[in-house]
């Protein structure tokens, strides 16, 4: 298995594992954090799209650490399971600190 593509499945894995079996904060049954991984996601297809397009990319991924599927347009779909593992850690902690300041208040 490619390199990126294989730290990309580590990485959904670990951050699903934190959540389910450490942090438990309910974060993926809360109808605001999937709104906001779907506007993440609009965004970032625009974005992604512009900066992997294969007529003039700007970022250039070796082939031999990508899955080598791009949807949509020529984003590796291994941007988006990283891209949902950095930002979903990040929501997890932030929401399990704010957890513990109000119970520490």
């Amino acid at each position: 298995m490619p390199e990126y593509t294989a730290l990309t499945v580590v990485g959904i894995l670990a951050v699903v594992a934190v959540e389910v079996f450490w942090l438990r904060t309910g974060l993926f049954r809360s109808a605001q954090y999937w709104i906001s991984m779907a506007i993440v996601f609009f965004f970032q297809v625009w974005v992604d799209g512009w900066l992997t397009k294969l007529s003039d990319p700007i970022v250039i991924y070796d082939p031999a650490q990508i899955s080598g599927i791009r949807f949509p347009w020529d984003i590796p779909i291994e941007d988006f399971g990283f891209g949902w593992a950095m930002l979903t850690l990040t929501l997890l902690v932030w929401v399990r600190l704010g957890k513990r300041r109000r119970e520490a208040a």
